[in-house]
């Protein structure tokens, strides 16, 4: 028990802690009890996240000592008008929501490279003629 306790160094702490980043990026640099530089940043499969210096976050400590830690999730500050089992993604200039009725909501510019299809069959914008008399 004590060799587990003194291995462990944190016998009943916590593992995450809420800090705010004070450098975004990749690496980003977040304040909890002092201000830690070049902690790892984790997003979910398939996602790319980079916390901006401002942002709430979630910092798991790792390790033996809790020495290790890593950027795993910001608050959702803008999830306010979503019911439970919604999800959206959100930048300042824009967002996607997914509605449990499978509405999709699109905020912002919308570019589209590559084939669009509606109700399974693909979309050919008009094309305009201008006719000279």
């Amino acid at each position: 028990m004590w060799i587990s306790e003194k291995l462990g160094g944190r016998s009943g702490g916590s593992f995450a802690e809420a800090g705010v980043a004070t450098i975004g990026g990749a690496a980003a640099a977040v304040e909890t009890c002092g201000e830690e530089r070049g902690i790892p940043v984790y997003a979910p499969g398939g996602m790319t996240w980079r916390p901006r210096a401002g942002d709430t976050v979630l910092v798991l400590k790792g390790g033996t000592g809790g020495e290790e830690r890593y950027v795993i999730a910001a608050s959702s500050g803008g999830g306010d008008s979503l019911e439970p089992g919604e999800l959206a993604l959100e930048v300042e200039s824009g967002s996607i929501r997914l509605r449990l009725d499978g509405t999709i909501e699109l905020q912002g510019r919308v570019e589209i490279t590559g084939d669009l299809y509606v109700n399974g069959h693909l979309y050919v914008p008009p094309t305009a003629s201008i006719s000279v008399i």
